[in-house]
C-alpha cells in the first residue's frame, strides 16, 4: 500500500524517533514489562507503522465489506444495516421452567433464542436412565420426547423466532423434534430459522460429549446437512465451534485453525456424499470465542473470513458469494470469568462483546457475571443482555463498518493470525491427511494431535497465571476478602422426579406399536446406510424417546461413551 520511497522515509523517521525520543524515555522510566503479549501469549510490538503492513495488497488482502476476501465483513453495511442477533443462552430444569425464561428474555428485547440442554440430553440418554441420576435439569433443560419440546416452546411461534440449539451427539433428534413442532404449528419448514450446533469433531477434540465413534458421528452430521439443504434452507444445520476448543485452553491461533479445519472436513465429507458445494455451503455457520485481548480477537475474526473465502474458492471450487462468506456466532469467554469479585466479570464481558462487534459477528451471547458460580440469575442475565444493547445503541461501535480496518496494528495482527493458523491447517491437511483435511482431522483425533496442542497451551497459560506473568484481576492481583456463599440460582432437586413422572406419562399415553414401527423404520435406514433424518422425524412424532432413538445408532455403530467415562 506504500511505495518504496515512502517506506524508506518512514524507516529513517522511525530510527530518528527511536534515538531522539524513545531511548531517552526508556532510560528515564522504562516500560511496565520487558515483554508484552496477548492472552494467547502472542507477542505484540511497541508500535506498528506502515512498515509492518508493507506487503499487504489492499484489494486482495483487505478489500471492501461484502466483497472477497471478506476481511472487512460479509455484508456491505454490516451492523449499520442490521444489528447482530442478541442470543442469550438459556436452559435449566424442566421445559416449562425454561419456557418461562424464554418469554422473559423476549420481553426484555432479546432477538434470538439459544437453548442449553442438560447432560443426559446432551449424551442421548433419557431422564429415567440410571446414568442420568443427579444430572436431570442441572446444567440445561431436560428434553426426553417431543412433549418436552412442545412445552419448551409453548406460546412461541417458531416461524417468528430464530432458535439456536447447543447440542451435538443427539443433534439429529433435537432437530427432528423442532421440525415436528413446526409441522404441528403449521409453520412451513422452509421458513424455519435457527442453528443446530451438531459439531462432532469439536466434541472429540475438546468438549468430550459423544455417543458413537468419530466416523459414524461424521456420517450423522452430514445426514443432517443433506436433509437441511432440502427441507430447511434458512436453518443452519451445523455450527462449527471453536468456542469449546478455546474454553479447553487453546490459543486464539489454535482455536481459529482447528475450527476452520473441522469446517473444511465437513465440506469434504459433503462433497464426497455427492452434494454440490454451492448448495450446502451457504448453510454452514461458525461459532467463536471472544476473550480479553481485544485486538487479537478482532484480528482472529478478520483472518477467519479471509482464510475461509480463499480455501472455499481455491480448494473446493465454490462459485457463489454465499458459499465463501464465513458467518459466525460469538460467545464471550466463560473460561475468563472468575468466582472472585464476580462483578468484575461485567467489565470482562463488555470488552469481549465489543471485540465481537468490532470483528463483525452475526450474533452474540454475553455471559452473565455469576456464571462462574452457578446457573445465571435473572438479574445477571438482564445485565448481560443490556451490555449488548448498550454497545449496539450507545457506544457507536456498530455505526462504522470494520472500524479498526486500516489500523497498522490490527492489519499486522490479522496477517500474523492468518499465517500461524494456516501452518496448523496445512499440517492437518498435508502431514496428517495426505492432502485431505477430512482424513487429517480424523487422524488427528485418533492420534491425539489436537488434544496435545490444546493441553500444552492450557498448561502454559496456567503456568503464567501461577507466576503472575498473566494478571487475573481479583485472583492473583487486587484480591479482597469476600462473602464465601453468594446468592445464586439453584435447580430444585425435585426437578428430576417431576421430569421422570412426565416421561412416564408420555410413555403410558403413546401408541407403543407406532413407536416400534417408527424405530424399525429407523433401523432399516441405518442398516441400508441411508440418510437417517426422515426416519428420526417419524420416530419423534411417535413420541419415541431420545434414549430409544440414540440406542439404534449405538446398536449399529457401537458405543463410544465408555471412553468418556460415561458408561
Amino acid at each position: 500500500m506504500f511505495d518504496e520511497e515512502d517506506l524508506q522515509s518512514i524507516r529513517e523517521s522511525k530510527a530518528e524517533w527511536e534515538a531522539e525520543t524513545l531511548d531517552p524515555a526508556l532510560s528515564a522510566y522504562g516500560e511496565r514489562s520487558d515483554r508484552f503479549a496477548t492472552v494467547s501469549n502472542l507477542e505484540v510490538d511497541r508500535l506498528y507503522t506502515p512498515l509492518d503492513v508493507s506487503s499487504i495488497d489492499y484489494e486482495d488482502d483487505i478489500g471492501f465489506p461484502g466483497e472477497e476476501p471478506y476481511t472487512r465483513g460479509v455484508y456491505p453495511t454490516m451492523h449499520r444495516g442490521r444489528q447482530w442477533t442478541m442470543r442469550q443462552f438459556a436452559g435449566f430444569g424442566t421445559a416449562a421452567e425454561t419456557n418461562e425464561r424464554f418469554h422473559y428474555l423476549i420481553d426484555e428485547g432479546q432477538t434470538g433464542l439459544s437453548t442449553a440442554f442438560d447432560m443426559p440430553t446432551l449424551m442421548g440418554i433419557d431422564s429415567d436412565d440410571a446414568m442420568a441420576d443427579g444430572e436431570v435439569g442441572k446444567e440445561g433443560v431436560a428434553v426426553d420426547t417431543l412433549a418436552d419440546m412442545e412445552r419448551l416452546f409453548d406460546g412461541i411461534d417458531v416461524g417468528e423466532v430464530s432458535t439456536s440449539f447447543t447440542i451435538n451427539p443427539s443433534a439429529p433428534v433435537i432437530y427432528a423434534m423442532y421440525l415436528a413442532l413446526a409441522d404441528q404449528q403449521d409453520v412451513p419448514r422452509e421458513e424455519l430459522r435457527g442453528t443446530l450446533q451438531n459439531d462432532m469433531f469439536k466434541e472429540f477434540i475438546a468438549q468430550k460429549e459423544w455417543v458413537v465413534p468419530p466416523e459414524p458421528s461424521l456420517k450423522l452430521v452430514t445426514d443432517v446437512i443433506e436433509f437441511a439443504c432440502r427441507e430447511t434452507p434458512k436453518f443452519k444445520p451445523v455450527s462449527v465451534s471453536g468456542y469449546h476448543i478455546r474454553e479447553a485452553g487453546s490459543t486464539a491461533v489454535e482455536e481459529l485453525a482447528f475450527t476452520l479445519a473441522d469446517g473444511f472436513a465437513y465440506v469434504e465429507d459433503c462433497i464426497e456424499r455427492g452434494l454440490d458445494v454451492d448448495a450446502f455451503a451457504p448453510q454452514l455457520s461458525f461459532f467463536f470465542n471472544s476473550h480479553n485481548s481485544i485486538f487479537e480477537e478482532v484480528a482472529k475474526f478478520r483472518a477467519a473470513r479471509r482464510i475461509y473465502a480463499r480455501a472455499m474458492d481455491e480448494w473446493y471450487g465454490a462459485e457463489t458469494d454465499a458459499s465463501k462468506q464465513l458467518k459466525f456466532h460469538t460467545q464471550t469467554a466463560g473460561q475468563s470469568l472468575t468466582a472472585q469479585q464476580p462483578l468484575n466479570n461485567i467489565v470482562r464481558v463488555t470488552i469481549q462483546a465489543l471485540a465481537g462487534v468490532l470483528g463483525g459477528t452475526q450474533s452474540l451471547h454475553t455471559n452473565s457475571f455469576d456464571e462462574a458460580l452457578a446457573l445465571p440469575s435473572e438479574e445477571a442475565v438482564r445485565v448481560a443482555l443490556r451490555t449488548q444493547q448498550i454497545i449496539g445503541e450507545e457506544s457507536g461501535a456498530a455505526d462504522i463498518v470494520d472500524p479498526l480496518g486500516g489500523s497498522f496494528a490490527v492489519e499486522a495482527l490479522t496477517d500474523e493470525m492468518e499465517e500461524k493458523a494456516m501452518a496448523h491447517i496445512d499440517h492437518v491437511r498435508e502431514e496428517l491427511g495426505d492432502g485431505s483435511v477430512r482424513e487429517g482431522v480424523l487422524a488427528g483425533i485418533e492420534e491425539g494431535y489436537f488434544q496435545r496442542e490444546i493441553q500444552d497451551s492450557a498448561y502454559e497459560y496456567q503456568e503464567r497465571v501461577e507466576r503472575e506473568a498473566e494478571v487475573v484481576v481479583g485472583v492473583n492481583a487486587y484480591a479482597v476478602e469476600e462473602e464465601t456463599e453468594p446468592e445464586v440460582l439453584k435447580v430444585d432437586e425435585a426437578v428430576q422426579d417431576h421430569q421422570r413422572e412426565r416421561l412416564a406419562e408420555v410413555k403410558a399415553d403413546r401408541d407403543e406399536s407406532e413407536v416400534e414401527a417408527a424405530l424399525d423404520g429407523l433401523r432399516a435406514r441405518v442398516e441400508a446406510d441411508e440418510n437417517v433424518m426422515p426416519a428420526v422425524v417419524e420416530a419423534v412424532k411417535a413420541y419415541a424417546t431420545m434414549g430409544e432413538i440414540m440406542a439404534v445408532f449405538e446398536a449399529k455403530y457401537g458405543s463410544y461413551r465408555e471412553t468418556a467415562g460415561v458408561a
